[in-house]
């Protein structure tokens, strides 16, 4: 059994993502292997909103370097989620404006 902690990591706080906030859409990253049933449930449970939709992107990893070693970055899952007109906002999202 997947708790709603387990599949919402964090928060990603980007520019883009703060611009997102206006109409609803709120960005985080999720387990790799949640499904977008299980994204909208968790951001139910823990926020107290209501979800719209979910969209999910698969961020690949990146080659780094670091003098004379590379390696990279790991992949990771992001959930874009969009919360119905009549839905209350994230207080967590409304400092960082």
């Amino acid at each position: 059994m997947k708790f709603a902690q387990d599949i919402i990591i964090r928060p990603v706080i980007t520019e883009k993502s703060m611009d997102l906030t206006a109409d609803k859409k709120y960005t985080f990253k999720v387990a790799k292997t949640a499904t977008k049933p299980e994204i909208a449930k968790a951001v139910e449970e823990l926020f107290g909103v209501k979800v719209a939709c979910v969209n999910t992107i698969n961020m690949k990893r990146k080659p780094k370097r670091l003098r004379y070693s590379t390696g990279y970055t790991a992949a990771w899952k992001k959930a874009i989620v969009t919360l119905t007109a009549d839905s209350k906002t994230i207080e967590f999202f409304e400092g960082m404006n």
